[in-house]
């Protein structure tokens, strides 16, 4: 059994809300942590097509004959949107903290049911893949960068050592045929798996709407749709330009991500973590693979996400920032095993445009060792699990 991060977390929050809401995607352990944590719970399924009519047909019997003293887990409660009311009166009249446990891999489907019925009753956890954190401190981190990449970061590929194509494979169809068709009447699947295709070649990019439009044979508005669409099944994340307090023109296109950096290999169609090495998406997936996993420690810490980059039209970037109150902490993210002179470069041109700000710069970068060059500090990607903790003094 893997430990996961937000255990403590989602155990003390049980004290306090008579609804716990899991939401992340396909294949995170959300349920293997239910079960795990409310092993008394009776566990329900709606992924079950019979289960799933019997709860939109009659919810009040269906939360009626399933009932249990300790309380219930129901699977994928997206599908069922109709039970938030009835939770509500249930969690009103017995005022039973940790009572129900539910999980979703649907965010707008799940979010818009929650905020209609369960406002001020539900604590929402966010569980994504696992961090690094997560696989050092349970034996499971892979001894490279780019074997990391490669095998990406869902449970399933490190408890049964399943191969990545086959569990990626099938990640992909199953998302395609229930996620996809559920939430968007996409009629031509082919077009939308080109798609995601496109959208992992541009992996680390600024993402430019018109441009993924005309390669993909699709007007604006359809890209738009679809990256919502992505976005909310916890495929991908955009991270946005910072443009607080500067007078020089920024960029204002954001930066595409994926949550898992082995789906997006998947789908460049790497095979293995040798062809990572010279592939022109490498430095792209290094930089999704680290700022993804800052995503996981703050949700893991029960907190909201504060990251953004930085880019003039000159094409000077900074890769990440992290804002705490009116302090920014710079990140460039390398995937090379050596750090040479041109990582430092950023940061003297940021640094000169920034003035004010001394924070310490930060690289994170594909070798083993840390160290420290002036004002820099240099974190090998293995020990960079703990940055976030760590500027914000969380426990």
């Amino acid at each position: 059994m893997i430990i996961r991060d937000i255990e403590k977390d989602l155990i003390n929050a049980a004290k306090y809300f008579p609804v716990l809401t899991i939401l992340g995607p396909r294949q995170s352990g959300k349920t293997t942590l239910a079960k795990k944590i409310f092993a008394n719970h009776f566990y329900v399924s709606l992924e079950d097509f019979d289960i799933r009519d019997q709860a939109n047909e009659d919810p009040r019997k269906f939360l009626t004959i399933n009932k249990n003293e300790f309380g219930m887990i129901i699977d994928e409660v997206q599908h069922a949107p109709k039970l938030m009311s009835y939770i509500q009166t249930i969690v009103d009249e017995e005022k039973k903290n940790g009572y129900f446990v539910l999980t979703g891999s649907q965010n707008i489907l799940v979010n818009q049911a929650i905020t209609q019925s369960l406002a001020g009753r539900n604590a929402i956890i966010t569980l994504l893949p696992l961090s690094i954190s997560e696989l050092k401190s349970n034996n499971l981190l892979p001894d490279t960068l780019e074997k990391a990449l490669f095998k990406g970061c869902y449970p399933k590929i490190y408890s049964t050592d399943i191969p990545a194509k086959i569990l990626y494979n099938n990640y992909i169809n199953s998302y395609v045929e229930r996620d996809v068709r559920q939430i968007k009447n996409i009629l031509d699947l082919s077009t939308f798996q080109k798609f995601l295709m496109l959208c992992a070649g541009r992996i680390g990019q600024l993402l430019n709407f018109s441009s993924l439009a005309n390669d993909c044979g699709i007007d604006h508005k359809t890209v738009k749709s679809w990256i919502s669409l992505l976005e909310s099944t916890y495929v991908i994340f955009l991270i946005y330009p910072y443009y607080k307090n500067f007078g020089k023109r920024l960029t204002s296109m954001p930066k595409l991500y994926f949550i898992d950096s082995g789906l997006a290999c998947n789908l460049l169609n790497i095979k293995n973590e040798i062809d990572i090495e010279g592939h022109f998406a490498k430095g792209g997936l290094a930089e999704s693979f680290i700022i993804s996993d800052m995503y996981k420690q703050f949700y893991n810490s029960l907190e909201k996400p504060s990251l953004y980059f930085w880019r003039d039209y000159q094409g000077n970037e900074i890769d990440c920032l992290i804002e705490k109150t009116t302090y920014l902490y710079p990140i460039e993210i390398k995937s090379g095993h050596t750090v040479g002179s041109d990582y430092f470069k950023t940061f003297n041109y940021w640094q000169k445009t920034v003035g004010e700000y001394k924070e310490q710069n930060l690289i994170i970068y594909g070798g083993d060792k840390d160290m420290s060059r002036g004002d820099t500090q240099i974190i090998s990607w293995k020990d960079s699990g703990n940055i976030i903790k760590n500027i914000f003094d969380l426990k």
